[in-house]
């Protein structure tokens, strides 16, 4: 039983995915964008921290991953309007001009 556990743990820690890059201290990278409020109701606002760039794209996508909204060229505080979003949760990424996802996060919509 000790072998089956060990071996358990050993597989879980090899299987697990980093949810966040690492800066080199080994502290999560800081986020380029800050978004609000969450959960949303009506309307969500992206705020960009750092590494604005106005060639930035926005993606947003449903929890079962088809992609309900894209928007190019934001501004560095952008609001997305949710009224016909339904109720549930969202990911959304952030790519640079190469279509590098440079931030991703998830947000709840309530109604």
């Amino acid at each position: 039983m000790k072998i089956f556990y060990a071996l358990s743990i050993i597989l879980l820690s090899a299987l697990q995915v980093k949810s966040q890059e690492r800066a080199p201290g080994g502290e999560p990278a800081p986020t380029i964008v800050k978004f609000y409020p969450n959960p949303a109701t009506s309307f969500i606002t992206f705020d960009f921290q750092r590494g604005y760039d106005k060639s930035l794209n926005l993606q947003i996508f449903n929890f079962i991953g088809k992609k309900v909204q894209e928007i190019t060229n934001v501004s560095p505080k952008t609001t997305v309007n949710l009224n016909d979003f339904y109720r549930g949760i969202y990911i959304f990424q952030l790519k640079d001009k190469n279509g590098k996802v440079v931030d991703s996060g998830k947000f709840q919509v309530s109604k």
